[in-house]
């Protein structure tokens, strides 16, 4: 499923100006807060009607302003998932999702009651009215609502911005399996580094209402010039490890990458499990020279590929190790000293690393042993 979108409006004195184009999976509006998000996938929603542009699913318009072209919020077959759940109280979980079915055209329906409910484990809650939800269970009901609504694409503004860290905890889960299982393209909003890293498998980074930054996620996450638009202070790097073996003996779990092996704390993964781990610049040092008898498990050799332009007192430096990309926040002061430029070898050495999957005990893991 592609979609494609491409509007111009104003919101008081706030300009939108986006365009971009994605192709399935999950695509996350990524920014800091005002930079866009909501109206966005308000206006793919048809709850904003923009003065100007086009917004198409496989090249059928929703919105076509200058063919006068306009689908109604209720024939676009979206599904919707807010901050909050809007359940029913009256309601039975299991009413609640019915209630989302009876959108859906018999000859449409894809998904039946019994493959949400175990999709999103809502099995022991069916009889349950929302007052005795938790926010995660809550939120997966909701979750639950649209997709049997049968939509061709699910929009989800912030789902886990009103949930606290353990509940967000639980529900994180569910969004992969759905991204994963359920065949349904989404487009969800976020400015938590962590979710869209965790998520997305395209990012688009907003900046003002204008689009800073179309691509695969661990292309625009390690890009040294973007950390302002998003409204984050440091850059970082994506990598995509696979899990290789675990040590019980030291409480490690070995993963393999492009770049080298990488040892955490033991995860609860399995062996073979697809894994994203978080790199951030200012957790990895460098050396010209292969380090040794140092405590570092997470060691990797590469080729400066960029330094960073401008003033102030550090640099980003932008390493190529073997195909896979991290990157380094020195000061200028070191960077010179190790005559630091493209095409120049280098030895990284990660202080901590934060791992987008579970541990085991639910939590994520960080290694601050290098």
């Amino acid at each position: 499923m592609t979609l494609a979108v491409d509007i111009k409006h104003t919101l008081g004195k706030f300009w939108l100006d986006a365009r971009f184009a994605t192709e399935g999976g999950l695509t996350a509006l990524f920014g800091r807060s005002g930079s866009g998000k909501s109206s966005i996938i308000n206006v793919i929603a048809g709850l904003i009607r923009p003065e100007a542009g086009r917004v198409a699913i496989d090249e059928e318009a929703l919105l076509d302003t200058a063919r006068g072209i306009f689908v109604p919020p209720h024939k676009r077959r979206l599904g919707y998932v807010f901050q909050e759940g809007r359940l029913f109280p009256h309601l039975t979980v299991r009413q609640n999702l019915l209630y989302g079915r009876w959108f859906a055209p018999p000859a449409q329906r894809r998904d039946d009651l019994g493959h949400v409910v175990e999709l999103l484990g809502l099995g022991a809650t069916l009889e349950r009215r929302p007052g005795r939800l938790s926010g995660g269970e809550k939120q997966r009901v909701a979750i639950g609502r649209a997709l049997l609504a049968n939509p061709r694409l699910l929009l989800m503004d912030e789902p886990l911005a009103s949930l606290d860290e353990a509940r967000k905890a639980e529900i994180l889960p569910y969004i992969e399996r759905l991204r994963d299982e359920a065949r349904v393209p989404i487009v969800y909003v976020s400015h938590s580094v962590a979710e869209v890293i965790r998520l997305a498998s395209t990012v688009v980074l907003l900046s003002e209402g204008h689009v800073a930054a179309v691509g695969p996620t661990a292309e625009v996450m390690r890009r040294i010039d973007l950390p302002p638009f998003a409204g984050q202070p440091d850059a970082g790097a994506v990598i995509e490890a696979t899990v290789a073996a675990h040590d019980d003996r030291f409480d490690l779990t070995e993963l393999t990458s492009r770049a080298g092996v990488w040892r955490l704390p033991l995860l609860g993964a399995r062996v073979g499990e697809r894994l994203r781990l978080h790199v951030h610049a200012r957790d990895v040092m460098l050396a010209t020279t292969r380090p040794t008898d140092v405590s570092a498990l997470n060691v990797m050799q590469g080729v400066v590929a960029e330094v960073s332009a401008g003033g102030g007192a550090t640099v980003d430096i932008r390493l190529d190790c073997n195909g896979e990309a991290l990157t380094a926040r020195l000061t200028r002061y070191s960077a010179e000293r190790l005559r630091l430029a493209p095409g120049v070898p280098v030895f990284a050495l990660i202080k901590t690393v934060a791992l987008s999957g579970p541990a085991r005990g639910g939590r994520n893991a960080e290694t601050g042993d290098a």
